[in-house]
Order: C-alpha cells, then structure tokens, then sequence
C-alpha cells in the first residue's frame, strides 16, 4: 500500500483537490449568491475527492510511459526501482480513472451532469499527454497545452459546476487565468529532466530552446494571467468582491514577478538543481491564488 501511494505521488494530489474545492466556492459566492447549506457543499466534496483520484490515476499513467525516462531522472520511484511492476500500475491505473468516472458522475447538483462531460474532457487529454501515438509530451508547446487545459481550465469549471451551471463566460474567465498560468508555469518541472527526457525522445522547451531561452519564454506566465484578474473586475466579469479581487490581482502579479526574478538571475540552475525554487513557487502560487479566488467570492 505504501508503494502504491508513492506511484500517486500524493504531493501532486493537493492542487487538484484544492483547485476544484475552491472553483466550487468560487460559484457559491459568485452572483447571483447561493445560500450555504451542507446540501450545496456535497457535491463540491465529492468532486474534491474526484480530483485527487483522477490524478493519482494520471500520475500512474505518465509513469508507465515514463519508464525508460524515469530510469534516468528518478530511479528511486516504484516502476523503475522494480517495487511495482507495469501490470501492477495499470491495475492501479485502471481502478482510479473508473473511480474518477463514478465520482464525476455523482456530482450533479439538480440532475446537471456538466463535471461528468468536463472530466472526460480531461481524461483524453491525460491520455494524449502521456501515450503514444500523439503522446503530446514528447511535443514541445503541446506537452504544456495537455497540461494547462485539464489542470488549469476544466478543473476550475468543473467545480464551479458542482454548484452552477458553466454556461457563462464567468467561470471559463476564470480557468482561463490558471490555464494561461500553467501554460508557462508547468515547464518549471522540465529543466531537472532534460537529460532523461531527451534520451526518451521528449523535446520540452529546454531541450528546444536550451535552458536560458526557455526561461524567458515561460517568464510572462508567471504574471500576465493574474493582471486578467485586475481587467475582468473592472470589466465586471468576475462578480465576487472588487476590492479583494483587485488586491489578489496585484499581490500575484508581484509574486509572479519575484519568481521570474530567482529564476532569471541564474538560469543555469534550473537545470542543475532536482526541485529549483521555481517548481516549489508555482505550487506556491497555485495555492494563494485557489484560496484567494475563494475567499473574495464568500467575504
């Protein structure tokens, strides 16, 4: 059990889980205002543990994939470590997406099964991401848009839709901005892999463009996307609180200016250092910028 819990790399499983809490919070407070009840909130829980189990599986699937490449980068993980065996982590891997589509099906607020259709959605593009033949990973700029769509765009619309419909510009504004983030963002992971990764046949944006150019290319997504927040208050898209959502605005902007900072004055070490303070950053950013959407719809 615990090597099995080390394949769903439960580090990864908070993002989603918090990202789909806090899109569904983000629909209570948005207008018109739900009431709260334990009733609205049930299926924002379900869906929450949809998210986790939908990654854990994701993470299963990459890892098949990702064997030979993994045998080079982290050796230490069950497959290539030879503690799980691939049979083994398709099992798994087959168990967590059927859980997925249960989950995703019970949430339904009003008979609408909008996080049902979005989850498959996002199914595929784990599965374009990871297997060949398409197998986006290996494709520059598609690996980051495979990535950015699911992680990004539909997890927030999906849980906005565990309370509203997603019919409306609102939340698709809003996943919008995080897909935009980890446009960018998601390539922070791929400078420490380059040399597994090239051996793999997987042409990320620092195998293509090296090292320094990539980090000026990802750059904009660590701030560009939040000054959407600032633009879609004052053009009264987003209807939670303006002050709140003004201030969420510019602190994530300055954020995303600081990483850019750490990660331009020594590009180099990007590439040196397994976990750069960068990768840590954008987790980082993730979080404020979940629980900030959320606390200026409920305040």
């Amino acid at each position: 059990m615990r090597t099995y819990i080390e394949l769903a790399r439960p580090f990864t499983l908070i993002a989603p889980a918090l990202g789909f809490l806090s899109g569904a919070v983000t629909a209570v407070g948005a207008r018109p205002h739900e009431t709260w009840s334990w009733s609205l909130l049930v299926p924002a829980f379900i869906g929450s543990a949809m998210a986790v189990v939908f990654n854990a599986g994701n993470n299963a699937l990459n890892q098949i994939y990702d064997l030979e490449i993994d045998r080079v980068n982290k050796a230490k993980r069950p497959l290539p470590s030879g503690r799980l065996t691939i049979a083994q982590a398709w099992g798994f891997t087959a168990i967590t997406y059927a859980l997925t589509l249960i989950l995703a099906w019970l949430v339904a607020p009003h008979g609408r099964h909008e996080c049902f259709w979005i989850v498959i959605v996002a199914i595929v593009a784990t599965y374009v991401y990871s297997v060949p033949p398409l197998r986006t990973k290996q494709r520059g700029w598609w690996a980051n848009i495979t990535i950015a769509v699911p992680r990004g765009v539909l997890l927030k619309v999906a849980g906005w839709s565990a309370v509203k419909t997603v019919i409306g510009i609102e939340p698709w504004y809003i996943g919008t901005i995080f897909g935009l983030f980890l446009l960018g963002a998601s390539t922070t992971k791929d400078f420490a892999d380059m040399e597994g990764d090239r051996r793999g046949g997987c042409r990320t944006l620092p195998i293509l463009y090296g090292v320094r150019r990539a980090a000026w290319m990802i750059s904009p997504s660590f701030v560009l996307p939040f000054l959407l927040i600032n633009i879609g208050t004052l053009a009264g898209i987003l209807t939670g609180h303006a002050a709140l959502l003004h201030l969420l605005g510019a602190v994530m902007t300055v954020y995303g200016l600081y990483v850019c900072y750490l990660m331009l004055k020594r590009p180099e070490d990007l590439a040196v250092e397994e976990n750069h303070v960068s990768w840590a950053h954008m987790y980082r950013m993730m979080f404020v910028a979940q629980i900030g959407f959320a606390l200026a719809y409920v305040l």
